[in-house]
């Protein structure tokens, strides 16, 4: 099992910044990748970023790339999600997920943090 808490969501103007974190717990050594998602009120979840926890890929939604940039620090067993350039459709409720190795979807997911964009 593992845990995850994320932290940093909250109310931003319209080209603002905002960064978020995610923090592993448990079984940390079975992550594969860990992933960012968000979901807009009356909408579907989507994918937002992805990074691979050995290699440091990473892969980044087209709607956000050049803005959002995904990082991790495998020494805290945290993620991060840098948002820059905020725009009112980035508006949602952000989550964290792992996929662990052999996986093949994101099975541990956090309890999400809201992210508003005013414009």
């Amino acid at each position: 099992q593992v845990q995850l808490v994320e932290s940093g969501g909250g109310l931003v103007q319209a080209g603002g910044s905002l960064g978020l974190s995610c923090a592993a717990s448990g079984r940390t050594s079975s992550i594969s990748f860990m992933g960012w998602f968000r979901q807009a009120p009356g909408k579907e979840r989507e994918f937002v970023a992805a990074i691979n926890w050995s290699l440091g890929s990473r892969s980044v939604a087209d709607s956000v790339k050049g803005r959002f940039t995904i990082s991790r620090d495998n020494t805290k067993n945290t993620v991060y999600l840098q948002m820059n350039s905020l725009k009112p459709e980035d508006t949602a409720v952000y989550y964290c997920a792992i996929r662990p190795r052999g996986a093949s979807g994101y099975d541990y997911w956090g309890q999400g943090t809201q992210v508003t964009v005013s414009s």
